[in-house]
């Protein structure tokens, strides 16, 4: 019935039934969240779902809280009088609701149905709590340009199968999509590549954009988090201001896909204040606790080359260029500390040492990933074998990148905590997240097909609880599932 599955679920005879009568109960400090969900069930079934702060003895949906849960801890019991859903806090009646939904027909999933619908509950008794803290899928902005309305629509599905960190790649060789003030040539010229044919290509979120999406995360209890590009994947920025390179010379913005030479100096004392001024804005709009500053794939070539740098190494007492690196990183992690953040980058940025704070996304593999919560660190795990959904998941003819099949089979065989970590070490493994790079994805319909239904696979092992469902159980559950996407217009890989 339910992706992802819960802790605990005792399927009940009876039913409860919605109806012109059923009204929502809440206190002060559960309207909100009530009038959310109200919202969302006049949309559907048209009923008028009042929300009051009585408790009805028959015929309702209260909301009722209790000190002792997990923060995103859930208990759901349905009756044939009632259903209650208890939580400590408001992101635990949102994961609440969220199951619910599930147990409602799928109509439930449209707007303004038609048509005799009986909005019928089993009975029910759910005691529910997330595994991981991190449940996170990235998606890549820069390759490919999406408009808010999409970008809402992934929030939307992702808040229904309870992630709670949007990743959202906004800098890149390829375009950079942010605005910001102090720099207004990054979405003048930054933003925008010619194409082989001639044409025009790109995009980027205005501030109030952002913040309208911010806003709209949160309200689905999702953390935006943003990654802006550094030392490397820096092209663009570098072709609008060619001073922040090693070689200060015009450069095109790239319109093909790879690793590109061209990176920011790191023996120039103005590309350090060019990516504090940045951040200094993107401070201002992203109210989460971590800030991703890439860190992957850098070549070095330059630097071996340029002077500033190769005095920067002599200056810092440096071995080498993997150091000047870390340098770099540190650098920036000690900015991002002093304005009350955490730094997160992939797990290149433990080359020549890690950063005192940093939280490692490892993707090589798991290694890198194991090596940090050796040493400390936390961990988010988002390996190329089971969590990138740019992979190929059939072999159809059409451009992907990567090497194996990634099948939802294969997803739903991902283990965030390696056995090779103690106890100890495991706790550092924060969760895990999926990744939706672009370069071979242009359409909605394309992304939404490479993203589902992995990321339904990939949200069960994030938040149920080890080895709690075989996978034909799981698939059994997906192909109900099914028609919920379908409702929601989602291009889903239907391969049952």
């Amino acid at each position: 019935m339910i992706i992802p599955k819960p802790v605990k679920i005792e399927l009940k005879d009876e039913t409860f039934s919605l109806n012109e009568k059923t009204i929502i109960a809440v206190t002060e400090q559960t309207k909100k969240i009530g009038e959310f969900i109200a919202e969302e069930l006049r949309a559907a079934t048209g009923l008028p779902l009042p929300i009051k702060n009585s408790h009805p003895s028959d015929n309702f949906i209260s909301l009722s809280r209790e000190e002792n849960l997990n923060d995103e801890g859930y208990e759901l019991i349905s009756s044939p009088v009632g259903i209650t859903i208890t939580a400590q806090k408001s992101a635990g009646f949102f994961y609440g609701w969220q199951s619910l939904r599930q147990l409602l027909p799928a109509a439930v999933f449209g707007k303004n149905i038609v048509g005799n619908i009986s909005w019928t509950v089993p009975c029910v008794e759910i005691n529910d709590a997330p595994r991981f803290k991190w449940r996170g899928l990235m998606l890549d902005s820069c390759r490919h340009f999406w408009d808010v309305d999409f970008i809402k629509k992934f929030i939307d599905l992702m808040a229904l199968h309870k992630f709670n960190i949007f990743h959202w790649h906004l800098t890149e060789d390829q375009g950079w999509r942010i605005e910001i003030k102090k720099y207004p040539k990054l979405t003048e010229i930054a933003a925008w590549r010619k194409e082989d044919d001639g044409k025009k290509y790109g995009g980027f979120y205005s501030q109030k954009q952002i913040r309208e999406i911010v806003e709209y995360a949160a309200e689905r209890y999702i953390t935006v988090l943003p990654e802006i590009e550094m030392p490397g994947h820096s092209e663009a920025a570098i072709a609008t201001y060619p001073e922040l390179s090693c070689m200060g010379a015009p450069v095109e913005i790239p319109n093909k896909w790879g690793v590109f030479e061209n990176v920011y100096c790191a023996g120039n004392e103005n590309v350090f204040a060019f990516l504090e001024d940045v951040l200094i804005e993107v401070f201002q709009l992203f109210p989460g606790k971590y800030i991703h500053i890439g860190g992957d794939e850098c070549p070095k070539a330059n630097w071996k080359k340029c002077p500033k740098c190769q005095q920067r190494i002599i200056d810092e007492k440096l071995k080498n260029e993997d150091e000047l690196q870390s340098y770099f990183i540190r650098r920036m992690e000690n900015f991002i500390n002093k304005n009350g953040k955490n730094l997160i980058g992939w797990d290149e940025i433990l080359e020549g040492g890690l950063a005192p704070n940093a939280t490692v996304m490892s993707w090589r593999g798991t290694e890198g990933g194991i090596s940090a919560a050796k040493q400390g660190h936390d961990v988010v795990m988002s390996p190329t074998t089971h969590c990138y959904f740019d992979y190929p998941q059939k072999s159809d003819g059409k451009i992907d990148i990567g090497g194996a099949t990634t099948t939802t089979e294969k997803v739903f065989e991902f283990e965030p905590i390696p056995n090779i970590l103690s106890e100890e070490e495991a706790r550092h493994v924060l969760g895990g997240q999926g990744n939706i790079w672009t370069e071979h994805i242009a359409t909605k319909a394309r992304l939404e097909e490479m993203a589902y239904p992995r990321a339904c696979a990939l949200a069960e092992k994030l938040w149920s609880q080890k080895n709690s469902a075989d996978y034909a159980d799981f698939e059994k559950r997906l192909a109900h599932h099914f028609k919920r996407l379908d409702i929601l217009s989602v291009n889903y890989y239907d391969f049952i």
